[in-house]
């Protein structure tokens, strides 16, 4: 049989989905013989048809086909029932844009550039696969570093990273002084008390 010849008759049931493919199409893009995909087709039903797999390939009026199984109806409605969202929050896609531009940042450098907590939302992208941890930061308690991923690009359709929208000037630009509203008021209540 052809080298790798059920792997690719696999991806591409996978990838045409409910339109399947039928018998010549598959030896034409596997450019196998007639027995060879014969033989592997049947190797694939018989994988399949075993425990353990949630699908398995059909036949339906000439065209093969990946279904999943009976078997697996219950599971697929809890699906259809509870999708799982799809959209990121404001607040991810916040933390996505900092991560983006600024990578490698720590959680408290994000956090100081959003001022609010961000855990929720990193645990979020991570879950998704959209960032990653990139290393440790050198220092006391070696914070984490995150970075962007793969997946990231892909989501947002980048080849890479020099793609990404230029920032406005004025935001692109950093402050000339750090401005520390904490420090301004504590300042100001201060020579108040003192004046007084």
């Amino acid at each position: 049989m052809k080298k790798n010849l059920l792997g690719q008759i696999e991806a591409l049931l996978f990838v045409t989905g409910d339109d399947g493919l039928s018998f010549s199409q598959l030896q034409f893009l596997t450019e196998a013989d007639a027995e060879q995909v014969e033989q592997a087709l049947s190797e694939l039903k018989s994988r399949y048809g075993g425990e353990g797999f949630g699908v398995t390939l059909k036949e339906l009026a000439g065209v093969y086909q990946l279904v999943t199984k009976p078997e697996m109806a219950e599971t697929i409605q809890k699906l259809v029932e509870n999708p799982t969202p799809q959209s990121l929050s404001q607040a991810s896609l916040e933390v996505l844009a900092i991560v983006a531009y600024k990578q490698p940042i720590t959680r408290v450098e994000l956090e100081d550039l959003r001022g609010v907590k961000s855990e929720k939302a990193l645990a979020t992208l991570a879950a998704k696969g959209l960032i990653q941890e990139c290393g440790r930061a050198e220092g006391t308690g070696r914070a984490i570093l995150y970075g962007t991923t793969g997946e990231f690009l892909n989501y947002f359709g980048l080849k890479n990273l020099e793609e990404l929208p230029p920032l406005p000037e004025e935001m692109a630009q950093e402050p000339e002084e750090d401005t520390d509203l904490f420090m301004t008021k504590f300042q100001e209540a201060f020579k108040e008390e003192v004046n007084a």
